[in-house]
């Protein structure tokens, strides 16, 4: 056969090829209605459409399809309309498809400007400008412009709502009144000039607080004269003025709210200090004025300190000073015209140091200035001294051993008293005692026993003697008691508590009782004296069991003696019962549910009551093998699962152990989960021959194991499969089309979707080339599908299933 023959015949009849069309991407406004179109003119028959997104979300349009395009209707366009769409046609058996990017935006609004119009001079503010429902926010620059020149510029941050872009700016008075301008721009290509640009201007408003407060006018008048003070200030809003007068005592009192303050007839009383307040809507100032009201010397004063009427030997200052004008002189002197003191100035003072009877006398204060001098007296009396005693404590005295006692005898009505102490049981002390002045201390530091007796303090001034009296009582009881245990003991056993209580005294005064909780169980009296302290015992002994674990014991001293603190009457000290026993009430909870949602969390708590503690585990069995998930030494451990997958479901086990045993407890934890990564086999292949059959295998991952239907997309007859397999049998050219299968179980489900071809036989055709193929692919497709029911069948033979089942 000639070579070029046989190309001819093996050469495929040439088919023409149908052209898709559809924009590569669109460009739609937020708000909008659009529509997408895609369209195949050339095909000689109905096109068969089908608009599928390749995003993991809806493609949130309505399609409507005639015979030869297809529209997608995008009624009012929102953020989620952004999406890679795909337009697929079918003409006959031929196949296209084509994918666009809707892209979407929004600049609705101009910019919004915030704090122009109360800005602060010479402080730093900020202005705002705000461009709001704006998408996408990443592709918008704003720029602020001040006297047509950029100021500051900034970008988007991605995934906002709004773009909000600050200006600091510290404003001068010169700034007062112009113009500012925000300048918003959406960089994206394919939106209309008109909608890339928006700008907003204000014009600034600067505000100050009021300063350059200054006052002026005369301050140094003459009595019965005028007086005009004026307050000058600056300040955005204009500043409103008051004048204040600020008395002595600390009072004020307001004069006016007006600039110029004015008084007539001065006298004595309108000298001192006046205040201008100057205040606006930022703030306010103070600045203050002396005014001096000049007069002959008023007020001229004799003191004196700390008094007039005084006991002979005290000490006493007087003091001759002169207020409210200005004094040149002072004069201090006695009725006898003795000059004791002369100072310039308004103030002198003199100091006796130890007045006399003889002292007794008037004295003189006089002050002079260049518009005349004033005088003032004053009687000084001194009288003979009033002997008394006070003993600090007074009565009966009650020391704690080992503390500090002060006897404190005071000596009142003498400047120069003579002390004495003496002890009633020895006749003499043998403390040390310290005299300062009218008070003697007798310092016990530290007490002790022998320090029990009476002292008395004896105080002599010239012929006048006085004595007091007190008795001092001493007691031991410086620590708390101790408590001791014979150590941990098993149940049913018995334990011995020892109570001590160190260095007491009196110890015939004490008692030691036993207490369970408030509850008295054995108490013990020392009937014993002695001289000194010494330390007392008491055993308690008790059969103890498991319920007496953490039981408390308390041993509670008391010291029956008058005039003790009651803080230190009563002492205690507790143990509590340590009991040896096994674990038990063991027990394991997860949280919130055993039976969960892939992708839930949960929360495992391990908890169980033993002593010792001992160790806590907890593990999971899957198929009879244990998993451990975490150990710890104690009696509770907890472990979390975030995110729990079809992985994490079985048997959870908390078990506890110490030296004298185990207990354990178990739960069993469900997850379900959504049909996914869900694909379709066809044996032996989409394009088949008329009459041959097609095997099509489903395999999905889900619990509960799904549902799985398989339908043609141009039909409504729906096949239903338990295990995902399908067979079609002897198919024809009417087979041809679209396919859906769909998984579905309680949670969610899964699509998808594949063509099948089916090639029409022809009739009383010779033999040729493509009858052996067709052969050799019928039997290709026969041996795979073999191959599968060989693979299914030994992976059941292993128990495991992986096509609808839920494989985990």
């Amino acid at each position: 056969m000639d070579t070029a023959f046989l190309l001819t015949l093996l050469l495929p009849v040439a088919v023409v090829s149908h052209t898709l069309e559809l924009p590569r991407s669109v460009q739609f406004k937020v708000g909008d209605r659009n529509e997408l179109r895609c369209r195949m003119l050339s095909c000689p028959e109905k096109v068969k459409f089908v608009w599928t997104a390749l995003g993991d979300k809806p493609i949130f349009a309505t399609p409507k399809t005639g015979d030869k395009e297809t529209v997608l209707i995008f009624d009012n366009v929102t953020k989620n309309h952004a999406n890679a769409i795909v337009c697929r046609a079918a003409c006959g058996k031929e196949m296209k498809e084509l994918t666009t990017q809707v892209n979407v935006y929004s600049f609705p609004r101009n910019p919004v400007i915030s704090g122009y119009d109360h800005l602060i001079m010479g402080k730093e503010n900020v202005l705002s400008c705000e461009v709001s429902s704006v998408y996408p926010s990443e592709y918008f620059d704003v720029e602020w412009l001040y006297e047509n020149r950029v100021v500051h510029s900034e970008s988007g941050d991605f995934d906002k709502d709004a773009v909000s872009i600050p200006y600091t700016f510290t404003p001068s008075s010169e700034d007062d009144g112009k113009a500012i301008t925000c300048r918003a721009s959406l960089n994206i290509k394919g939106v209309p000039p008109e909608e890339k640009t928006k700008e907003t201007s204000r014009h600034i408003k600067v505000l100050s607080a009021p300063h350059n407060v200054e006052v002026s006018g005369e301050t140094a008048v003459s009595l019965g004269s005028s007086l005009t003070l004026t307050c000058e200030a600056e300040g955005n809003p204009k500043p409103a003025f008051t004048w204040t007068a600020l008395k002595p005592d600390g009072h004020s009192v307001e004069l006016g709210k007006q600039r110029d303050l004015f008084m007539h007839n001065v006298s004595l009383s309108d000298a001192g200090t006046y205040q201008c307040n100057v205040s606006n809507d930022l703030g306010n100032q103070m600045v203050n004025v002396s005014v001096v009201v000049q007069a002959p010397p008023v007020d001229t004063r004799i003191v004196a300190s700390p008094q007039s009427s005084l006991k002979e030997g005290d000490s006493v200052t007087i003091f001759c000073k002169s207020s409210g004008v200005p004094v040149t002189r002072v004069v201090l002197s006695n009725v006898a015209k003795t000059i004791l003191k002369t100072k310039e100035g308004a103030e002198t003072s003199v100091t006796i140091d130890s007045v006399k009877l003889s002292d007794t006398s008037m004295f003189v204060c006089e002050a002079f200035n260049e518009y005349g001098s004033q005088r003032t007296t004053i009687n000084l009396n001194v009288e003979a001294h009033l002997l008394d005693v006070e003993l600090q404590p007074n009565g009966t005295v009650v020391s704690d051993r080992g503390s500090s006692l002060v006897l404190s005898c005071q000596a009142s009505g003498c400047p120069h008293p003579e002390f004495s102490w003496k002890n009633l049981s020895n006749m003499s002390v043998h403390r040390q005692p310290k005299t300062d002045g009218s008070l003697s201390q007798l310092l016990f530091d530290p007490v002790e026993v022998e320090d029990e007796g009476s002292y008395v303090c004896e105080v002599t001034c010239g012929s006048i003697k006085k004595s007091k009296q007190t008795e001092v009582k001493v007691f031991s009881f410086a620590t708390c008691p101790i408590v001791k245990s014979s150590g941990p003991s098993l149940a049913g056993e018995r334990m011995k508590l020892t109570c001590t209580v160190q260095d007491v005294f009196p110890v015939n005064l004490f008692q030691i009782l036993w207490l369970d909780g408030e509850r008295e169980i054995w108490r013990e009296e020392s009937q014993s004296f002695s001289s000194g302290s010494t330390d007392l015992t008491s055993v308690y002994s008790l059969q103890v069991d498991a319920e007496d674990q953490d039981r408390h014991i308390t041993c509670k001293v008391l010291l029956d003696m008058h005039g003790v603190p009651p803080s230190q009457v009563v002492k205690t000290a507790s143990t509590t019962l340590s009991i040896h026993y096994p674990p038990r009430a063991t027990r394991i909870i997860a949280s919130p549910l055993t039976k969960l949602k892939e992708g839930e969390p949960v929360s495992f708590s391990c908890l169980s009551d033993s002593f010792p503690a001992g160790r806590m585990v907890l593990s999971r069995v899957v198929d009879g093998i244990r998993t451990e998930l975490k150990t710890i030494d104690g009696v509770e451990t907890s472990f979390t699962l975030p995110s729990v997958t079809l992985d994490d479901a079985g048997i959870y086990v908390c078990e506890a152990s110490n030296i004298y045993g185990n207990h354990s407890d178990s739960l069993e934890i469900t997850v379900k989960a959504p049909p996914r990564n869900t694909t379709v086999e066809i044996f032996p292949s989409t394009n088949v021959q008329e009459g041959q059959n097609i095997t099509i295998c489903c395999r999905s991952v889900s619990f509960p194991p799904p549902a799985v239907v398989l339908s043609k997309l141009d039909s409504e007859t729906n096949i239903y499969s338990l295990d995902g397999v399908f067979i079609l049998m002897n198919l024809t050219p009417n087979d041809t089309g679209l396919y859906q299968v769909n998984v579905t179980n309680d949670l969610g489900y899964e699509t998808e979707v594949f063509n099948i071809n089916v090639i029409e036989k022809r009739l009383d055709s010779p033999l040729g080339w493509t009858d052996f193929l067709t052969l050799a692919i019928f039997l290709g497709g026969s041996a795979a599908l073999l191959g599968l029911v060989l693979y299914v069948w030994r992976e059941r033979k292993k128990g495991f299933y992986d096509l609808t089942k839920g494989i985990i």
